[in-house]
């Protein structure tokens, strides 16, 4: 068994999409129309037929709550891998992403955590 997508809530998937592709580099696997939003995935450059990350519409009613009880208590949605964290903290940054956490080292990983743009915090992590 293997994870094969897995999803994150955003307020705007145009927003998410430039985010998640012209700042934290992924890049668009697919896009598919439904209604009013669309079926968009993103994936890794380095794994592009890895694991795809859906940028999910966050309209749900149980959504808002959740993605806004998590932010406020500082907590991130989930946590992708960087090979530096030092490196990928500066990069963004230097692009005007905001981190909610600069880098720390926690024994065996060291992370941090930046805001997406879209509602979410977002843990990057590499191990030590």
């Amino acid at each position: 068994m293997r994870i094969h997508l897995t999803s994150i809530h955003v307020d705007d998937q145009d927003k998410a999409l430039r985010f998640y592709t012209d700042v934290l580099g992924f890049v668009k696997k697919a896009e598919v129309p439904l209604g009013e939003h669309r079926w968009l995935t993103v994936t890794s450059p380095e794994n592009p037929d890895g694991t795809e990350l859906v940028l999910e519409p966050d309209d749900h009613p149980a959504v808002r709550p959740y993605k806004t009880g998590l932010a406020e208590d500082g907590i991130p949605v989930t946590s992708f891998a960087v090979d530096d964290v030092h490196a990928e903290f500066d990069r963004p940054r230097g692009l005007g992403v905001r981190f909610t956490q600069e880098p720390v080292d926690m024994g065996p990983v060291t992370t941090a955590v930046l805001d997406d743009t879209c509602g979410n915090l977002i843990q990057i992590a590499h191990t030590n």
